[in-house]
């Protein structure tokens, strides 16, 4: 299900018309095409190496693709790299402070970068430490800083020369719920009052779920893409997720429902009939498990049936970063 780009909306959004790609050979995308309106959000859905990061840097000009146009607020990014760069804003996966500077340092040397005077860029270094809530951090030096107050300044940077689309790689990986929370507070505010647009990737359902539209791309290519709730409608399944007690238990689980998927753990996902079929499950198999959860239709159902794979495959990732990360606000 391949987005329609008919014409390419002057100062809009994002527009991905054709975008093919390869490495020595190898392609890592296969004609991708999707529309970001201005002012709405997409969430970007893949597994490991389905090409999500390619297009990222395609997007952000980083690299040109092999075919096809990638179009930010109305601009070929190929033909015009440094104006489409004007427009956009960058949270990348991976800190990309100056942990030696201050906050206030290193959101001034991001407004020079970008071309503004001084006085915008004072106006904007209060305005964006102000919405982040780090003012009273101005003049600390990003070192002492913690996991989430790190991400917070990335977005206030990446806030700083007002651009009209943010693209936002995993931007809350390996945070606590609660930073997640004041970080998605803060970009819905900028959405509202400044009609963003914004891309992001993301392995948290519930960051997925609050934007207007998911794309899951898997080997390089738009497997489907439309809003989260006909996505589920269409896609979506009640799924049995459960844990044998033992290897035998799960070879017998796997000749009675040759069709389960494997999922993370050992547990195995079998999709759901009807009530009839839970209850000729659970006589069955209940007292062999050590865990059994019943879902309802959802983006995780979504992303595994579409894909074969679950979201919260990058959970071993998360633990890591998290590991990196202060967890203090």
């Amino acid at each position: 299900m391949v987005a329609e780009n008919k014409g390419i909306e002057p100062g809009g959004g994002i527009v991905l018309d054709g975008i093919s790609h390869a490495y020595s050979g190898r392609k890592a995308l296969d004609n991708v095409s999707l529309t970001v309106p201005r002012g709405e959000s997409m969430a970007l859905l893949g597994p490991n190496g389905a090409g999500k990061s390619t297009l990222l840097n395609i997007l952000c000009g980083l690299i040109r693709p092999d075919a096809g146009r990638a179009i930010v607020a109305g601009v070929d990014v190929s033909k015009h790299s440094s104006e489409a760069r004007q427009n956009i804003g960058v949270v990348f996966q991976d800190d990309s402070l100056d942990d030696r500077l201050s906050a206030w340092e290193n959101l001034e040397f991001h407004g020079l970068v970008y071309g503004m005077d001084k006085p915008s860029r004072a106006r904007r270094i209060d305005e964006v430490l102000a919405l982040v809530e780090l003012s009273e951090w101005a003049e600390n030096p990003v070192r002492t800083f913690s996991g989430g107050m790190k991400r917070r300044l990335e977005i206030a940077r990446a806030l700083m020369h007002e651009p009209r689309i943010l693209i936002l790689d995993e931007p809350t990986v390996g945070l606590d719920a609660q930073t997640r929370a004041k970080i998605w507070s803060y970009l819905n505010q900028q959405r509202r009052e400044r009609d963003l647009s914004v891309f992001v990737t993301t392995h948290y359902i519930e960051e997925a779920e609050s934007c207007e539209a998911i794309c899951v791309i898997d080997h390089g290519k738009v497997q489907v893409q439309g809003p989260p709730a006909d996505l589920k409608a269409r896609y979506g399944t009640s799924l049995i997720r459960c844990l044998p007690r033992s290897p035998e238990v799960r070879q017998k689980l796997l000749e009675k429902y040759p069709e389960a998927q494997r999922l993370s753990g050992d547990r195995l996902g079998i999709v759901v009939r009807d009530q009839a079929m839970i209850d000729a499950f659970l006589s069955e198999f209940g007292s062999s498990l050590k865990e059994i959860l019943i879902d309802e239709p959802s983006l995780e159902t979504v992303f595994l049936a579409i894909t074969g794979r679950e979201m919260r495959e990058r959970d071993e990732v998360n633990s890591k970063a998290r590991g990196k990360r202060n967890k203090r606000i």
